[in-house]
């Protein structure tokens, strides 16, 4: 990320919206906000691969390729910003469940790969899609499913402004699509 650009732009869009960039509580606004979006848009850097690589640490499963067992992990807290309006989309709240296959990952690293996948300008259905394509290839499994759920200001702060507007999508890859009671651990 170009730090040094990203305060020049924001310098400029504080005079554009007729700020005086150089009053006491905007002096350094624009080297927080640089710090800001490197730390909120960190997944930016990385390919859903490398998340994967990075993110991908296994452990033997006990129950082999035993399609009735599934890993579900539920309402993972994590936020984004939408590519449309770089709003925030908050109060998001993801669960995952994946069929293991010789191998389990860590459960950290599947609230790790939410969190960094997140961690771009986003859309939420685009979101899923990238937690179930980094998870498979983690967890080297084509069954996944991710739900997510989540409030995004340019709903409910402009526009619209409908406040109690929720966001919910569904992704579901290998035996999720088609079986109904796995889409169940990942809905319920």
């Amino acid at each position: 990320m170009d730090r040094e650009a990203i305060e020049y732009h924001v310098l400029g869009l504080l005079k554009a919206i007729g700020e005086d960039p150089e009053r006491e509580g905007l002096r350094e606004t624009p080297e927080r906000v640089a710090r800001m979006l490197e730390e909120v848009l960190a997944g930016t850097a990385y390919s859903n691969h490398d998340i994967a690589e990075m993110f991908g640490k296994t452990f033997t499963s006990e129950g082999g390729d035993d399609i009735s067992e599934a890993v579900v992990m539920k309402d993972i807290t994590v936020f984004s910003y939408c590519e449309h309006h770089l709003a925030l989309m908050y109060d998001m709240h993801v669960n995952v469940a994946y069929i293991p296959r010789g191998k389990v990952l860590g459960l950290s690293k599947i609230a790790r790969i939410c969190d960094m996948a997140a961690r771009r300008l986003q859309l939420q259905e685009r979101l899923g899609r990238d937690i179930a394509e980094i998870i498979s290839e983690a967890a080297g499994t084509p069954d996944v499913g991710v739900m997510i759920s989540g409030s995004h200001s340019c709903m409910t702060a402009r526009g619209i402004k409908n406040a109690s507007s929720r966001t919910v999508t569904k992704t579901f890859t290998g035996a999720f699509r088609t079986d109904t009671e796995l889409k169940k651990l990942v809905e319920d």
